[in-house]
This record gives C-alpha cells, structure tokens and sequence, in this order.
C-alpha cells in the first residue's frame, strides 16, 4: 500500500513513522510513505504558498497552483490514484472507509490548513473529501496519519497476530470486548474465570457477551448495523430486561 502525502509541514510525520508498527511495516515494505513539501512546487523565489481570501475575512487560504503542481508531478494530469482532501467538510472516516480504501494501491493525501484551501482545488483536482470527526485542526496532517494507521493495519503481515484487526472496534459492527493479562490478581481485582479455563467455546461466547455488552452500554447507536445472530439478539433483551429491574446496567 502506497501513501503520497501532499503537506506544507512534512517534518510533522517523521516521528510517528519512525515508530512501532508503521516502522516496522515500512521497513519490510508492506507500506509506503512519500512526504511532499508543497512549497517545493510554488513558483518565485518566496515560494508562496497561501494567500488571503477574496472578498475578506481572517486567516489564509492555500494557492491552487501549487497543489495542482504538486498532486500533478507525483499523481499524473489528471491524478492516477484517488486524491483525498483532509477536511472537517469531508465524509466521516469509518472503520468501513478504512476497508474502502485498502482496496486501493495507491493514494494521495491532501493536507489542508489555515482556513482551507482554494475551492478549485476541491472542484478539480480531488475525488475524495475525508473528515475525522466534527471538529476543526490546525490542518489535515494529524487526519492524515490517523488514515495511514488505519488502513495500513489492516494489511495483511502489518500486525503480528494475523487475526488482530477482525475483532477491533468496529470491525465487526460491535465495539471491542475487554482483555485482561497478567498478573491474575491486581489490587484485589481478579481477571475472569472463564479467561483462564482454557475452554475456547466459552471464552468466545463471554467475548462475543462482553461485545455486546460494552456496545449496548456505549453505542447503542451501532447495534442498528450490526449482524446480530438469535443468540446476540436474546442477550441484548437480557440486557434490556436487566435494566428495566432496575440493575446496574444504565447506559453511561
């Protein structure tokens, strides 16, 4: 999987790719990573980048013809792979967007900031506009690296336990179930029985229980989309009836 990130602050990534999975991803190859200085394909000696909004108002606007310049030297004219612009007005990134976008060999990452970019960049030169959450960054790059780690995860060989992305949040519709290590015994907590009785029927369906449980919890909003069997169903009107007794089982 190859990233092409279009930034005006390249030095923002070095360290997170330097480290723990995404290094050890790039090393073997299974990922990809080209920073490209925007500013390194603005005309004049100043290399001017942004400018200040037609019509008035605060803050700075990034040029067209740099990106255009940038996107077009890496991506082709017109751009060969996806371009996609880090934006709060974009489409919400999704564990289901992650999947989408491993499909792809190749894309191209658009950080935006100031207060955006030159509206012709997104009428003519991206095919995707992706937003984190509703909330506003100083730019796309933190978006950009949330994306990287996100879809290169899911790469097969990236993580060390090949079955480690099926059961994240959200992977399968649910949030996670909760894990325990050693020691057995902490400050009077004790881990699960069933986690230690070795029997991998019952640890799968306490899992799968516990899924559910946490989701119903926390993203009730979730269960609507997942695929739930008759035996997720008939806990989940466990749950509900626990609850109307008067349990503690409120949502938090």
């Amino acid at each position: 999987m190859e990233f092409d990130v279009f930034t005006l602050f390249p030095d923002m990534f070095t360290s997170y790719l330097q480290a723990s999975i995404l290094q050890r991803a790039i090393t073997r190859g299974l990922v990809t990573v080209r920073l490209h200085d925007i500013r390194a394909w603005a005309p004049g000696r100043h290399h001017v980048t942004d400018e200040p909004p037609y019509g008035g108002g605060g803050g700075m606007v990034m040029k067209a013809e740099p990106i255009f310049n940038a996107v077009e030297a890496i991506l082709g004219s017109p751009p060969q792979h996806p371009v996609i612009l880090l934006t709060p007005q974009g489409r919400l990134f999704t564990q289901k967007v992650a999947q989408e976008l491993l499909s792809f060999p190749r894309i191209g990452l658009l950080c935006g900031h100031y207060e955006g970019v030159d509206e012709r960049v997104r009428e003519h030169l991206v095919s995707d506009e992706i937003s984190i959450g509703d909330f506003v960054l100083t730019g796309g790059e933190l978006p950009a690296l949330v994306i990287i780690d996100a879809v290169s995860r899911l790469i097969p060989g990236v993580l060390g336990d090949p079955n480690g992305a099926i059961d994240d949040s959200y992977a399968t519709g649910l949030l996670e179930y909760p894990h325990y290590t050693r020691p057995v015994e902490f400050r009077g907590w004790r881990v699960p029985d069933v986690l230690l009785s070795g029997h991998h029927a019952e640890i799968a369906r306490w899992r799968r229980e516990q899924a559910l449980r946490r989701t119903w919890l926390r993203r009730p909003d979730l269960l609507k989309a997942a695929d739930l069997s008759e035996a997720d169903r008939k806990y989940l009107q466990h749950l509900e009836e626990e609850s109307s007794k008067g349990d503690k089982l409120e949502r938090t």
